[in-house]
């Protein structure tokens, strides 16, 4: 008998391991099912989110600031932690300190004016006489505890203190020590007389920490922002053959090997720059044999064209055209024979005659595909002409606008037939997929501004579909632009609008009995 579980059902095994990933399912569930809102960010995901956020996604430059304020950010917490506690221990010396100052001056006041002033007097002065003593407050009482008023004949001078402004009361509850009190006895000839009660009063030296705290912060604000400045404008300086770099590398990823770096004074960056001047140098070198050995390759496809048109003008087209005069020969003599067998005959013949001339209209076509038979012969003007002429004959319905710039006759065979194979393809793709009712033509020759240096632009647009996003490349794109990189040059396909296409060729203009680029084919 066997029993079977559905997912649902089936229960899960003791010895079977439960992955992570379904505990946090099954918690999900539990939650949903109790009516608890699961929370989708946990605390110690958003405190690992957190840090990464402020400081992976940010520059080196901000990451070092970030790095040094955080670092004085510290300092001044211990530096203000060390000046509490210290604040708090001097203050706490100063009041002990005063206290018992007092409190021998007090006794040697009243040892030293017992015999000169009576009692009461000597009491009401006390206070005056104490008054250059520091953080006391000074309360005199006579015999019988009452307090005793001041003496109004001797002005009392502000203490130091009583000058500065009071500090916040946070900044008092820290620092402040316990209120210590002492009431010291007066006796006049051994006769008590009265008592000073002396209490401690931090006040003005909690104001005089909160003023040199107050002064030594902004000190301190004024060194920090002019090191952060500092800092800012030194790490710019040193972080700025990074952005060279950066830049250079966007360059290479443009394909432009001939980029260079100044190496800058810093020695680790020195090493980096140089390494990159070597990278780019060995990519510019495997450009240059690339474009040699395609250059070789398309000059050898080119040359094999030739030998392979020559021969099947010079060999096949003769013999085809021996085979049409021997067909055409033998079906006029069975014309003139009048027999059944003469009628078979010549109707054979007339069928030769049709195989024939198949033959050679596909023999000049493959002559016109290897190599057009006017190259060399005539004007690259006139190619490309007679090209665009022939494609308005095959299709009256699309309107084709040719524009010539001034150009060279010729600019060698590799280069001539070049062009001439671009705009074959181009016309034949507007025409095949485009649906285009127009097509323009721009062939011109750009002077570079460098000496002895030009460029032969092609320019072929259409007003048609466009070629649709993630179409693969065809065989005859992909031969077009392997031809132009060959011959170091540039080939842009856009379609925003219609297609347009962008060829430019690099040419050398020729020097008094030189050749051009590509002559030498």
């Amino acid at each position: 008998m066997s029993v079977t579980f559905s997912s649902a059902e089936r229960p899960a095994a003791a010895s079977e391991p439960v992955e992570p990933s379904d505990r946090a399912a099954a918690a999900h569930r539990f939650g949903e099912a109790a009516g608890v809102r699961p929370n989708t960010v946990s605390a110690p995901g958003l405190m690992t989110r957190l840090p990464a956020w402020l400081w992976y996604r940010r520059s080196v430059r901000l990451q070092v600031l970030m790095t040094f304020v955080a670092i004085g950010f510290l300092a001044v917490l211990v530096a203000g932690s060390i000046t509490v506690l210290q604040a708090r221990k001097s203050t706490r010396v100063e009041i002990a300190a005063s206290l018992a100052t007092a409190e021998v001056l007090v006794g040697e006041t009243a040892e030293l004016l017992q015999q000169e002033v009576p009692a009461e007097r000597f009491l009401a002065d006390l206070p005056a006489r104490l008054r250059f003593v520091r953080h006391l407050r000074i309360a005199v009482r006579d015999a019988s505890g009452l307090p005793v008023a001041a003496s109004a004949s001797t002005p009392a001078v502000p203490q130091k203190g009583d000058e500065r402004s009071p500090a916040p009361a946070w900044f008092a509850a820290l620092i402040a020590p316990p209120v210590s009190a002492r009431e010291v006895p007066v006796r006049i000839k051994g006769q008590y007389t009265g008592s000073v009660l002396l209490t401690g009063e931090p006040g003005d030296e909690i104001a005089e920490v909160w003023e040199n705290t107050v002064d030594l912060t902004f000190v301190s604000l004024l060194v920090a922002v002019a090191v952060v400045g500092a800092l800012y404008v030194l790490i710019g300086r040193v972080l700025d053959p990074l952005t060279a770099l950066a830049a250079g590398l966007d360059d290479l990823e443009r394909r432009n090997y001939g980029v260079r770096l100044a190496p800058p004074r810093a020695l680790e960056l020195a090493a980096i720059t140089d390494r990159f001047n070597r990278l780019a140098q060995a990519l510019d070198d495997v450009r240059a044999e690339n474009a040699a050995l395609h250059r070789r390759l398309i000059t050898a496809q080119d040359d094999e064209r030739r030998r392979t048109a020559l021969e099947l003008h010079d060999e096949v087209g003769p013999s085809l055209f021996g085979l049409k005069a021997n067909a055409a020969s033998l079906a006029k003599t069975a014309g003139d024979v009048t027999s059944p067998l003469a009628h078979i005959v010549a109707q054979r013949a007339r069928e030769m005659l049709d195989t024939i001339a198949h033959l050679q209209a596909t023999n000049r076509g493959i002559l016109n595909r290897l190599r057009p038979m006017a190259l060399g012969q005539v004007a690259l003007r006139d190619l490309v002409g007679e090209l665009v002429r022939e494609r308005a004959r095959q299709h009256p319905d699309i309107t084709f606008d040719l524009a010539v710039g001034p150009v060279m006759p010729t600019y060698g065979d590799t280069i001539d037939l070049t062009v001439y194979r671009c705009v074959q393809e181009a016309l034949t793709n507007a025409m095949r997929h485009a649906s285009a009712s127009r097509v323009e033509i721009e062939l011109a020759q750009a002077d570079d501004g460098s000496h002895g240096a030009s460029t032969l632009s092609l320019v072929i647009r259409d007003n048609g579909g466009g070629i649709a996003p993630g179409t693969p490349m065809g065989r005859g794109l992909a031969g077009m632009q392997e031809r132009v990189r060959a011959l170091a040059g540039t080939c842009l396909i856009d379609s925003l609008s219609g297609t347009t296409l962008r060829i430019s060729l690099p040419i050398a203009v020729p020097s008094c009995g030189g050749t051009t680029a590509g002559g030498a084919a």
